[in-house]
């Protein structure tokens, strides 16, 4: 890990010799008054960045750093460690436990407990004093929402305050470890038996990451161990399930479509539970985490062990949450269903993408930058989230709705060479005129066949079909062109061109596109054939009988 460690070396240097961001009131009271969560949290996690190097670089070098010293104490100085857009409005905000308090808390207890001589026993009891002041008391007199939540919550606050118990040797600890492994519980209830993060490819490592780190910590101390379990096998399994290669993956939910994941944790799942992990894109960097979380961090500097990885089939289907997904020949295909009230959901049912020449083409817009107002009432005016922002029909002028009961149901999915994977849509839709959608994809390496059969009560019916990416496409008669990927425009759809400016969830604004082939059609089948102009769609999928899954019907 040369790069990691040249970087946490460079970010000590720049924490100790320019001066650390002020969380002032200005910048707390801004999320309350506009809804911008970007400009308190960029001084927060340009703080935590600098703990992390800080803390690092005196692993490494084996020394005390004054630099950190004054850090830590800065940190317990801080009015709060809970974020503004999480401030609570039933309890004093130091009374409340969330996502950045509990990890603020495992950081500094953690640092604290290096060896001696590394941090002023004074700063030491004083990080004590603040992390069961704001983390641990709280936890034990009060009942946090979160210990029953099915997400992430669940299990980055309950493993982050674990940790910092276990780092601590708090006395709290035995009444907070049962509640706490009650909240892992419920986290892993959140998924089914397939092992999905219906929060996308960036909350597994966010969730499952903290349930692995709390894991280990607890069978070190305690010799019990969470992660010999089958679920959690099936869960350690997803990333490898969904990746395309190269850092890509579908980017469904809230979720980036090209990232790294914390290579320690990637190598400790390997040598513990023996399954199937994805290629990293590079090397590790210190700024693969852009919230310098202490937890990804240490971890992949005490864990990385560069062992070799085991790549999933060249097929996979997630039979719970409704996903398949089929990369062969430098190409690669993914496609949804589920229901429209996931954690962190989009509407987006039966949407896919498709990936060619290192490029996901056919795209998903992932997470957008979180506003209040994303977590409210506007999130499906959002484009990332809304249903015209994904590859899915309008039928008569209506897009999917929210909901559980907004469900696609898998009605036949078979393996091999084509795949196909057929969901029925109809329940997503509130269109009087429709009795029933059925899509059908049809997938070999270098062409996607996709069907949508209707079913309409009366005559015919406008149906508009998007499809969406960030590349710009080319129009043409009867065609359109993105790049490496072609779709053959049939009779009497009629295709035009749109693109729109969002801000991505890093803030930064992007041009997106969107394709619409627009007819009034009767019911039956139409199909939309897309094919890939690339040297490697040409060389055939590996595909091996012995895995393959039973067909539903």
């Amino acid at each position: 890990m040369p790069r990691l460690i040249r970087e946490i070396r460079e970010e000590a240097v720049r924490a100790r010799t320019t001066t650390a961001p002020e969380l002032t009131f200005t910048l707390w009271r801004r999320f309350a008054d506009t809804g911008d969560r970007r400009a308190y949290e960029r001084a927060y996690f340009e703080r935590r960045r600098r703990l992390a190097a800080l803390a690092l670089a005196a692993c490494l070098d084996d020394r005390p750093d004054p630099a950190l010293d004054d850090l830590l104490w800065s940190v317990c100085d801080e009015y709060a460690w809970v974020l503004p857009a999480h401030e609570p409005q039933d309890r004093p905000v130091n009374d409340a436990v969330d996502l950045f308090a509990a990890e603020t808390a495992h950081a500094l207890a953690e640092v604290v407990t290096l060896p001696d001589g590394h941090v002023d026993p004074r700063v030491r009891a004083r990080v004590r004093a603040e992390v069961d002041r704001r983390v641990l008391r709280p936890l034990q007199e009060n009942r946090m929402w979160w210990e029953t939540a099915e997400h992430n919550w669940a299990a980055v606050c309950a493993g982050a305050a674990g940790m910092a118990a276990l780092a601590l040797d708090s006395e709290r600890l035995p009444a907070l470890l049962p509640r706490l492994e009650q909240a892992m519980a419920s986290f892993l209830s959140g998924t089914g038996p397939d092992g999905a993060c219906l929060e996308g490819p960036d909350y597994w490592t966010y969730g499952f990451g903290y349930l692995v780190y709390f894991a280990e910590a607890l069978r070190e101390r305690t010799g019990r161990d969470l992660l010999d379990d089958p679920h959690v096998r099936a869960m350690a399994s997803y990333p490898a399930g969904i990746d395309f290669g190269d850092g890509h993956r579908p980017a469904f939910a809230d979720s980036q479509g090209h990232g790294a994941y914390p290579s320690g944790l990637l190598d400790r799942l390997s040598e513990r539970l023996g399954v199937a992990m994805p290629d990293q894109p590079g090397e590790t960097s210190f700024h693969d985490d852009p919230c310098y979380r202490w937890a990804h961090l240490s971890r992949t500097l005490w864990w990385t062990t560069g062992a070799a990885r085991h790549p999933a089939e060249p097929q996979t289907y997630l039979p719970d949450a409704g996903i398949v997904v089929a990369r062969a020949g430098g190409t690669a295909f993914a496609a949804k269903g589920g229901h429209n009230d996931e954690p962190h959901n989009h509407l987006d049912l039966g949407h896919f993408v498709v990936h060619a020449d290192g490029e996901t083409i056919l795209d998903d817009l992932g997470a957008p930058e979180y506003t209040r107002g994303y977590f409210g009432d506007d999130r499906y005016q959002t484009p990332q989230a809304a249903a015209e922002w994904h590859s899915i029909p309008m039928i008569d002028g209506t897009a999917q709705r929210p909901g559980r009961d907004r469900r696609a149901t898998v009605v036949h999915h078979a393996p091999g060479h084509p795949l196909t994977f057929a969901l029925d849509l109809t329940a997503a839709y509130d269109t009087p005129r429709l009795a029933r959608i059925t899509r059908t994809f049809t997938w070999r390496p270098g062409r996607l066949d996709l069907t949508d059969a209707f079913d309409f009560t009366a005559g015919e019916c406008l149906v508009e079909e998007l499809f969406v990416s960030r590349r710009r496409p080319d129009v043409r008669p009867g065609k359109v062109v993105w790049g490496p990927v072609e779709l053959d425009v049939p009779a009497p759809w009629q295709a035009r061109a749109e693109e729109l400016e969002v801000r991505g969830h890093d803030g930064v604004p992007e041009t997106v596109h969107r394709v619409r082939l627009t007819a009034t059609v009767p019911s039956g089948a139409h199909r939309f054939v897309f094919t890939v102009r690339a040297q490697a769609a040409e060389q055939e999928a590996v595909f091996c009988p012995r895995h393959q899954v039973q067909s539903e019907d």
